[in-house]
C-alpha cells in the first residue's frame, strides 16, 4: 500500500471540499473494492476520504415515488428493513444474498452503485426497477447512469447520496453465484411495472449490467417463463473467464430469467 492522507469529513459538503482540495482523492464507503486495490498497490490516491460516518448518508424512508435508500446504508440494514420487506421484498432478499455476513455489515448500496462492478447485485435492481440515483449534484435515471464495466456517468468527486426505487407490481431475482467470491456468474432481475416489463442482467454481459430488449418484448406480450423459450442469447455479448465461458453464461442468463419470471416475489440463489 502506498502512503496517503486519510480524511474523516463530518458532512457531504465537507467531503466534496476535501476532494476538490486534493490532488488525486478517492472516497471510501464500504471499502470492498478500494481497500484490496490499495493493498495490491494497483491504486495510489493522494487522499482517502472516509464517508462511513456521515449521518446524512444513512437510512431508509418512504417517499411519494417509492423508497429512498441513502447511499451509506449497509446491505444488512436493507435486508432487515421492514419498509423494504413490505414494499419491495425482492430488494431485501437481494441485499441479503450479497457476499457473506461480514460484507453485508460493511458494504453499502452507494458504494456498490458507484463502483458498478459488472457482477454486483444492486445495479440489476436499480436498472430493472427504473430507480433514480441521487448524487450531491443531481438526480440520474437508471438508464442514463450505468455506462459500462465499472463506469457510470458520475463526474469526479460526485457522491451517491441515495437511490430512490419505485415500487413494482411484482419482481423476481435469480442468481447463480461464484462459490469463491459470491458475486454473480449471472443473475436476472425481472420486474413488472406499470410501464411494462423490465429485465436487467448482471454478471454476464461484457457491457456490464444490461437490459435484454428481446426478453422484455417477449414478456410484455406474454408474461410467462415459456415466452423466453424461443429466444437466443448471443455468446459474443457475454463475459468469459476462468469461472464460466461466454456460452455457459449465455445459457445461464436465459435459465435465470425464466426462473425469475416463474417465481415472482422470490429471490432464488444457486451455487
Amino acid at each position: 500500500m502506498y502512503p496517503f492522507t486519510y480524511h474523516r469529513p463530518t458532512s457531504v459538503v465537507d467531503a466534496v471540499k476535501m476532494f476538490g482540495a486534493s490532488d488525486d482523492a478517492a472516497f471510501l464507503s464500504g471499502g470492498h473494492t478500494l481497500l484490496p486495490t490499495l493493498k495490491a498497490r494497483l491504486a495510489a490516491p493522494s487522499d482517502v476520504i472516509d464517508l462511513t460516518a456521515l449521518p446524512e448518508l444513512k437510512g431508509i424512508e418512504e417517499t411519494k415515488s417509492g423508497l429512498l435508500i441513502r447511499g451509506g446504508t449497509v446491505h444488512a440494514d436493507v435486508a432487515a428493513s421492514p419498509l423494504v420487506r413490505r414494499n419491495i421484498p425482492v430488494l431485501a432478499g437481494l441485499a441479503g444474498s450479497i457476499g457473506d455476513r461480514h460484507v453485508r455489515h460493511r458494504g453499502t448500496i452507494g458504494g456498490s452503485v458507484a463502483n458498478n462492478d459488472p457482477a454486483a447485485d444492486y445495479p440489476s435492481a436499480v436498472l430493472a426497477l427504473n430507480a433514480t440515483v441521487i448524487t450531491d449534484r443531481r438526480r440520474i435515471a437508471a438508464g442514463e447512469y450505468f455506462t459500462g464495466l465499472y463506469e457510470t456517468c458520475r463526474e469526479p468527486g460526485e457522491i451517491v447520496i441515495g437511490v430512490e426505487f419505485p415500487v413494482p407490481l411484482s419482481a423476481g431475482y435469480a442468481k447463480f453465484r461464484n462459490l469463491a467470491s459470491r458475486y454473480a456468474l449471472a443473475a436476472a432481475f425481472v420486474a413488472r411495472t406499470s410501464a411494462g416489463v423490465r429485465v436487467a442482467v448482471t454478471g454476464a454481459y461484457n457491457t456490464g449490467v444490461t437490459r435484454p430488449a428481446h426478453f422484455e418484448k417477449a414478456l410484455d406480450a406474454d408474461f410467462s417463463a415459456e415466452a423466453l423459450d424461443a429466444l437466443d442469447v448471443d455468446p459474443k455479448d457475454m463475459l468469459s473467464d476462468a469461472a464460466a465461458t461466454a456460452a455457459y453464461r449465455a445459457n445461464l442468463t436465459k435459465v435465470l430469467a425464466r426462473r425469475a419470471v416463474a417465481h415472482q416475489g422470490e429471490v432464488l440463489i444457486y451455487k
